[in-house]
């Protein structure tokens, strides 16, 4: 049985998720806080974790981050009172996988919450390795060289790097990058693709200035050219 991780303060809602997953063949683990959440992360990992954004002593975000760089692959969705535009571009940065705003419709978040399961386990068994002009990657052990040196990447520039490399030479438009790779739907305008492209291109790219792999399609999107 999967193990739903909530980390929630809260008491109405923790009775509300659990009821929600237990009901839908889940087990589930509450955490009112963030050291809490964390420490049960580190002594059983999750299918996923529903993470509200304020919470008593840590904030949310950090504990998004800290989740994020201890379990890269882990789904955070993010269930907050909070509407704020800064707030979900934020959570994008540092790799939460979904946000649903409170008050939520439960069958709502539950199918984010698979949805976020099955893309993780979709990035876990496709085919990993990975190469094209001088780089290398292992999408497994999220490793990557270029020249025989290894070059650090984020968990979610792995992902957006993935996702080109399985769909070369097709535009790509901003909107389907969001949908596809961090799991938002009707998405509000956001400058969170074309700054992971952006850092791609600085990390990979001979000249950025000049890319030749992730080209920028002027009103459509962008393609990669292996």
């Amino acid at each position: 049985m999967e193990k739903i991780l909530i980390v929630e303060d809260d008491s109405v809602v923790q009775k509300t998720l659990r009821r929600l997953f237990t009901s839908s063949g889940y087990s589930v683990q509450i955490a009112p806080e963030g050291k809490t959440g964390l420490e049960s992360l580190a002594a059983e990992a999750p299918a996923a974790v529903v993470l509200d954004l304020r919470l008593p002593g840590m904030p949310g975000q950090d504990i998004c981050r800290e989740m994020k760089s201890k379990s890269p692959t882990l789904p955070v969705v993010v269930l907050s009172a909070s509407d704020d535009l800064v707030d979900k571009v934020l959570l994008l940065e540092i790799g939460a996988d979904d946000y649903v705003t409170k008050p939520f419709s439960p069958r709502e978040l539950l199918a984010r919450v698979q949805a976020a399961i099955r893309r993780a386990r979709r990035m876990s068994t496709a085919p990993e390795v990975f190469a094209f002009a001088d780089v290398s990657v292992n999408f497994t052990k999220m490793e990557l060289t270029q020249s025989g040196k290894p070059v650090p990447l984020t968990w979610q520039e792995f992902k957006v790097l993935r996702f080109f490399v399985h769909n070369p030479d097709r535009v790509i438009s901003r909107e389907e990058l969001l949908e596809e790779v961090w799991g938002y739907q009707n998405y509000p305008s956001t400058r969170t693709v074309d700054n992971h492209i952006l850092r791609l291109r600085q990390k990979l790219e001979k000249d950025p200035s000049r890319p030749r792999h992730f080209q920028t399609m002027h009103g459509a999107g962008y393609r990669f050219v292996r």
